[in-house]
């Protein structure tokens, strides 16, 4: 896929102390790594529980448990993140 391509990021709400409540401190990293590759993001809030969709040219290229994902972060070290990418990458 293109550089400059949406990309929109679904995620869902999961548990974090006690409370269930949509989040996105978990995405920071995958946020970070999509716009290094030169992608725009969109965050767009789902009610499926613990879920993180990637959404490129109107199909899900790419879904994860939110709770997988590294806390915070730029994203390079995190594998996931890595794989986020190439689905990306690869769904043009």
């Amino acid at each position: 896929m293109p550089g400059r391509s949406l990309v929109i990021v679904r995620y869902g709400p999961f548990e974090s102390c006690g409370i269930v409540d949509h989040r996105t401190f978990r995405l920071n990293g995958l946020q970070a790594a999509l716009q290094v590759c030169g992608y725009q993001t969109i965050l767009e809030k789902t009610s499926d529980w613990n879920i993180v969709e990637l959404v490129a040219n109107g199909e899900c290229v790419y879904t994860c448990s939110i709770k997988m994902l590294e806390f915070g972060g730029d994203g390079k070290l995190d594998p996931l993140c890595k794989e986020a990418i190439t689905a990306v990458k690869n769904a043009y």
